[in-house]
């Protein structure tokens, strides 16, 4: 029987862990993910979330190494989103009196368009629910990063269940901060938060001011590794990524058909090497999510692609419009390319890079053919004044 592991006196840690989950709509996840469940003993036995459908039976079989499931009160539904609730219908049937308390009114309407009628109970920013010893505390957190998000604090153990905010798609057996290797959490949480969370740096704000009274000993998230040695870390960051706070690097990102692009790309990082650290990608060979991560705190941005039928390269393309989607602020960014005859590509990536929001801090760099090594002298020569 697979158990249940014990975080503190009351608190129980039954979710699941995804080792080969590789794909997060289109968020690479090479390092897999968990989905994080949590069993509160008290007068009223409470679940806190539950896992992603298939993983249902691992989440019942924690539980019963515990208690009965049946013997469950309520469950606390944080987000619709299937990977925390997918098993919700699963546990209803398996816990017949348990009241299912979710977000009001958003959580209650997308549970009932997705699952049907179930014993549901909405609540809003400031309501308490009573199990005992402990009391529960809910505050709605639209938008971090569904309408219906909420997280929940226990104040008798000083624990915030946080969803969502400050997890990481990360597979592992240690279930805390300081039982893993922390950069590789670190990187994986500020991961996380680019392509997930950067669109909604104005909504992470304001949660992070809303949890600012609440005294936290212990985040214990719904993905990932929790938090009990770091906390202030990555509290710390998560206010300097929600200010879109960034530092003197660069990235270059490029695709190229013959390696005259290639050529520009690379002229372009030595030049910014040259006084900031640099990181090229070329679109070919990385992951959109390894890159729009580096973008996050990058104060520079170049994006270069060849003209291939009137048009900039399908990879450049579609950077560009994952990269719209999240919403980058602070940014200062230009265009290159290399062309045959047409041209069109680096107007088409400057377009966008000014609809994304970003400056604009130098003019288009269109090259015909192969650059000579006076036009790539020239290029680092401006980019030196940068």
């Amino acid at each position: 029987m697979l158990k249940a592991m014990k975080i503190t006196d009351s608190i129980y840690w039954v979710g699941a862990i995804d080792w080969n989950m590789r794909t997060f709509h289109g968020y690479a996840t090479g390092r897999g993910t968990s989905y994080n469940a949590y069993l509160i003993l008290d007068e009223k036995i409470t679940l806190i979330d539950t896992v992603k459908e298939p993983f249902k039976e691992e989440l019942l079989e924690r539980i019963s190494s515990v208690i009965d499931p049946s013997s469950i009160d309520y469950i606390i539904s944080s987000h619709v989103e299937p990977d925390h609730s997918g098993a919700l219908p699963f546990m209803a049937a398996h816990c017949p009196k348990a009241t299912i308390y979710t977000s009001a009114p958003q959580g209650r309407k997308g549970l009932l368009n997705r699952y049907g009628v179930l014993k549901y109970e909405g609540v809003k920013a400031g309501d308490v629910l009573k199990i005992g010893k402990r009391t529960l505390q809910f505050l709605p957190v639209p938008m971090l990063h569904w309408p219906d998000s909420m997280v929940t604090y226990c104040p008798e153990e000083k624990v915030l269940f946080s969803n969502d905010a400050f997890g990481q798609h990360l597979a592992t057996t240690g279930r805390f901060d300081d039982e893993n290797d922390l950069p590789t959490v670190m990187a994986e949480a500020k991961k996380y938060y680019a392509n997930i969370l950067m669109l909604y740096g104005m909504q992470a704000k304001k949660a992070m001011q809303a949890l600012s009274p609440f005294r936290i000993e212990m985040i214990l998230t719904g993905h990932g590794v929790s938090w009990r040695k770091n906390i202030p870390l990555i509290l710390n960051c998560y206010e300097k990524w929600a200010s879109h706070e960034v530092e003197d690097r660069a990235v270059i990102v490029y695709d190229s058909m013959w390696g005259s692009t290639e050529t520009i790309a690379k002229t372009i990082a030595d030049a910014f090497a040259q006084k900031m650290p640099v990181a090229l990608y070329d679109l070919k060979k990385n992951e959109l999510s390894d890159i729009v991560t580096d973008v996050l705190t990058s104060r520079y941005l170049a994006v270069g692609s060849p003209t291939i039928n009137n048009q900039m390269m399908p990879t450049v393309a579609a950077f560009l419009c994952y990269l719209k989607g999240l919403a980058p602020k602070n940014h200062k960014a230009f265009a290159f390319g290399s062309f045959g005859w047409g041209g069109q590509s680096v107007q088409l990536v400057e377009t966008d890079l000014h609809a994304i929001g970003c400056e604009i801090c130098l003019g288009k760099i269109r090259i015909q053919d192969k650059p000579t090594q006076e036009q790539l002298d020239a290029i680092a020569q401006q980019i030196a004044l940068l």
